[in-house]
């Protein structure tokens, strides 16, 4: 991208360092953003339960995506993005704490109760959120709240909107806010469509956009769609 802030000596420096990523949640989302990052370049391990049902259900995947065990995916990785069910994954990355000291972690879940149909309900953490907990739990991690107000597939694909989408971003560290905004830049978001909220606090204002996805997805089923900021 000419003229984009990544083309930098700086940036490019920064993501030199930090192309081992460790995605840990290997569904839809997990998956997705494995093979788009992987497609840019980046060495990406998929962490599951079980590394071989794992890697027998991604096939496609397989040729250029390592597997492992949560725990070896959240130790070997520079950056780790939690995919996990939100209602879980405070539980899951406490007992993480170790392996996670002095890395980044980019929060992409929402922590919403099971309203009964599968889809999104109450928020687990209201008047704080996901990322917040997850901060307070992990106070040696950098943790980054990115891409939880749209369809996973928008995540890899925002060009395919006919509205340009949003990707908001909350996290304390501007080093680590830094590096993940070039990441998006690797998963194809432009950098004017990169909206920086400020500090972890902020994470709490996104995860509440998540009590409208219900109602559009009854409506309109599960087309790609986001929550975006029209100017």
């Amino acid at each position: 991208m000419t003229g984009s802030p990544f083309s930098s000596p700086r940036y490019r420096k920064e993501r030199h360092h930090m192309t081992s990523i460790g995605i840990l949640g290997a569904g839809r989302v997990g998956t997705n953003l494995a093979g788009k990052l992987s497609a840019a370049g980046h060495h990406v391990t998929l962490g599951g339960r079980s590394p071989e049902d794992t890697a027998a259900r991604t096939a496609g995947l397989a040729a250029r995506i390592a597997f492992a065990d949560q725990r070896t995916t959240a130790r070997t990785a520079d950056i780790v993005i939690n995919a996990t069910p939100g209602d879980s994954s405070l539980a899951r990355f406490t007992d993480l704490r170790a392996d996670l000291v002095g890395k980044i972690l980019i929060d992409v879940s929402n922590a919403t109760r099971d309203d009964g149909d599968g889809l999104p309900g109450e928020l687990c953490y209201p008047g704080s959120s996901l990322a917040e907990k997850l901060q307070a739990a992990l106070p040696d991690t950098h943790v980054v709240k990115t891409l939880n107000t749209m369809l996973f597939t928008v995540m890899t694909a925002p060009e395919a909107l006919a509205t340009p989408p949003t990707a908001y971003l909350s996290g304390d560290d501007e080093h680590a806010k830094r590096t993940v905004t070039g990441l998006l830049g690797d998963l194809g978001w432009r950098p004017e469509r990169i909206e920086d909220l400020g500090d972890i606090t902020t994470a709490r204002a996104t995860e509440a956009m998540i009590l409208v996805v219900p109602h559009i997805l009854r409506r309109h089923g599960f087309k790609p769609f986001a929550v975006s900021l029209a100017r």
